[in-house]
């Protein structure tokens, strides 16, 4: 089975938050954000160098690094 994160999700489209992956503060930053379980995650930009990628998260507008993007499991 292939998990798809919020980084392989492309400019345009929206995802829902499954599972978040990683440890201790990283994770409680993550979910700081307001990126939680079955939240909708809309891709709205991805810089020119992939990093970082900008996102809309409970109608703000949120920038995240690609490793933590990675740690993000979408469906």
């Amino acid at each position: 089975m292939i998990v798809k994160t919020l980084r392989d999700v492309k400019v345009g489209e929206t995802a829902t938050v499954v599972k978040l992956h990683g440890e201790g503060a990283v994770k409680r930053r993550i979910m700081d954000m307001g990126i939680t379980k079955s939240t909708p995650v809309y891709v709205r930009k991805v810089a020119p160098l992939g990093d970082p990628i900008e996102v809309t998260v409970r109608n703000y507008e949120l920038s995240l690094r690609k490793a933590d993007a990675e740690m993000i499991e979408v469906q």
